[in-house]
């Protein structure tokens, strides 16, 4: 297994202070850079109505990655499917990504809407979202998916 370092370039502030699994279509967050990131390296994201957040799931322990087969979100009425068919935050590598609205551009920071990522969390990248690299065929899922995320974005 290779292993590389990533650092974090700035922090989720909201007032969400626990990952519930629900309701995070409304939730708006300022994602501050750290001070060392020059005011600049944001200029012409405000052009772009969406943004791609990856961030760290940085309170998943160790213990509770999943690497094999799981019922998504501990739910037996769902099919055990592997971690990589769902988007589960106990995933090896921490990672999350989720696709925002970008509301505003204020300095160092940037407000967006429908981010899942609760206060605290570690920002590890922002990539402005272009519609070329949306898929060009229709998307297609199994009906437990559409199940689980019912509520999520309510």
């Amino acid at each position: 297994m290779t292993t590389f370092n990533v650092s974090s370039i700035g922090t989720v502030h909201n007032h969400r202070k626990t990952p519930d699994d629900d309701y995070w279509g409304q939730v708006v967050s300022e994602i501050r850079l750290n001070s060392d990131w020059d005011e600049s390296s944001l200029d012409g994201m405000d052009a772009f109505s969406h943004l791609e957040i990856i961030f760290l799931f940085h309170l998943v322990s160790d213990e509770k990655i999943q690497y094999t087969a799981r019922h998504p979100r501990n739910n037996t009425d769902y099919p055990k499917v592997g971690i990589f068919a769902q988007r589960g935050k106990n995933r090896p590598n921490k990672i999350g990504l989720t696709t925002v609205e970008l509301i505003k551009r204020e300095g160092l920071s940037i407000f967006v809407k429908g981010l899942d990522a609760i206060d605290g969390t570690p920002i590890l990248d922002i990539k402005p979202v272009m519609v070329e690299f949306l898929p060009k065929k229709e998307i297609k899922q199994p009906q437990w998916a559409s199940d689980l995320m019912m509520k999520y974005w309510e």
